[in-house]
């Protein structure tokens, strides 16, 4: 049996949009042609890949969630071909996938990928957002290649980028305007958490102190927090690599004890990624 790589790659564009509509206007193509190619793939593998739902429109079979991610470790096969090709002309080519969480791509992401463009104008960034847990399921997955992401990184290589440590953050007028640092043991009640999908980090680490952190009001974004401890409703908790990318007023105090993480590129395998996020891996490190 031989499988046609455009047809996997209908296939991954309509898993991608669950919806043949949709799938069709990112294909440039009808939408007869979407489902008269799904179901040739369908035929020729001789499963079913998905199944209409009346919510949903298509959702994947099981058996199609286990070949989508085989169809993406060939899409990204295929990508590494031709960049190893290209590479012997000196003309590197290709499509680089990352996976970053806002604030990274705020912070981290520009200046490498300014002078990876600059270099590799060929090369093709594309770039998706969500929080650490979410990227992880992408590297794992192949949605993506790469991803910046905070600590831990269980179960994936990583190369370390940046030490970052949780701050508290107050009101100009605050009672801890005087005070240097903030003991989260007796302001425990009091504290708005930024999430922003790090609890398994924040979790972890707080397993070691004597502290059982009961926020008053927990929050999604940094915006948010800000706008949150400018109206006094309680002091912002949040990692200070997160508050940097956002702008505000607030006063910025260290907190006791200590909690930090690492911020660092993942990878399933460094030595299994393409030749185009290989460079942008060194460039990551070097920036």
């Amino acid at each position: 049996m031989k499988i046609n790589l455009n047809h996997l790659n209908v296939f991954m564009t309509a898993a991608e949009k669950l919806n043949i509509t949709e799938a069709a206007k990112a294909l440039f193509i009808s939408q007869p042609a979407v489902s008269k190619t799904i179901k040739q793939l369908e035929d020729a593998l001789q499963v079913r890949l998905f199944v209409r739902d009346k919510q949903k429109g298509i959702i994947l079979t099981d058996v199609g969630r286990e070949i989508l991610v085989l169809a993406r470790q060939m899409q990204s096969i295929e990508n590494r071909i031709h960049q190893v090709a290209s590479r012997e002309s000196q003309l590197l080519t290709g499509k680089v996938k990352i996976g970053s969480f806002p604030a990274a791509s705020t912070l981290l992401l520009p200046e490498a990928i300014a002078r990876f463009r600059a270099k590799y104008p060929q090369v093709q960034i594309e770039l998706s957002e969500g929080v650490s847990d979410q990227i992880k399921e992408w590297v794992t997955d192949r949605t993506v290649e790469i991803g910046l992401v905070a600590s831990p990184f269980t179960g994936f290589e990583h190369h370390s980028l940046v030490q970052d440590h949780m701050v508290a953050v107050i009101p100009d007028d605050h009672e801890l305007q005087n005070t240097e640092i903030v003991d989260l043991g007796r302001y425990q009640h009091d504290m708005i958490y930024c999430k922003g999908g790090h609890e398994a980090a924040m979790n972890s680490l707080l397993e070691q102190y004597p502290i059982r952190l009961e926020s008053n009001l927990t929050v999604q974004t940094a915006e948010t927090l800000i706008h949150m401890v400018s109206r006094r409703l309680g002091i912002g908790l949040v990692f200070d690599f997160t508050l940097s990318s956002v702008s505000h007023e607030l006063t910025v105090k260290p907190i006791t004890p200590v909690i930090t993480r690492e911020i660092g590129i993942i990878a399933l395998s460094f030595t299994e990624i393409s030749p185009a996020s290989m460079e942008f891996v060194r460039m990551m490190k070097e920036t």
